[in-house]
């Protein structure tokens, strides 16, 4: 048998073990009628305060949310180096020195461009 074919098999499976259980829960499971409090955004009996999707949120959290992803993304990667870089060699550390420069003129470059403060304000 081709590779492939093991493989295709093995979604069409996984599709289907899928595809079953969820036509099951659909038609054996319970199916309440939602009454008032479901049907509020806060279960809790709060009442909200603004209609939702009314206002968008602000561009500036954007960035803070990549930057955010760019640093903890790096952060594992320096984990991995150190895991990795077992003989510790000049080259080793001379990517290393790279890799933190770097960081550093990326968060010199966020804490230059204001985007930490535009946030607080």
């Amino acid at each position: 048998m081709n590779a492939y074919a093991g493989l295709l098999i093995y979604f069409a499976a996984i599709l289907g073990f899928v595809a079953v259980t969820l036509a099951m829960n659909r038609w054996l499971g319970p199916q309440p009628a939602p009454e008032g409090a479901k049907l509020e955004p806060f279960e809790c009996g709060a009442t909200p305060i603004e209609s939702v999707g009314d206002r968008a949120l602000p561009v500036k959290y954007y960035g803070i949310a990549v930057v955010f992803i760019l640093f903890d993304l790096e952060t594992v990667f320096l984990y991995l180096w150190a895991l990795g870089a077992q003989p510790l060699t000049a080259a080793a550390l001379c990517g290393f020195g790279v890799f933190v420069a770097l960081l550093v003129l990326i968060m010199v470059y966020v804490w230059r461009s204001g985007l930490l403060e535009e946030v607080t304000r």
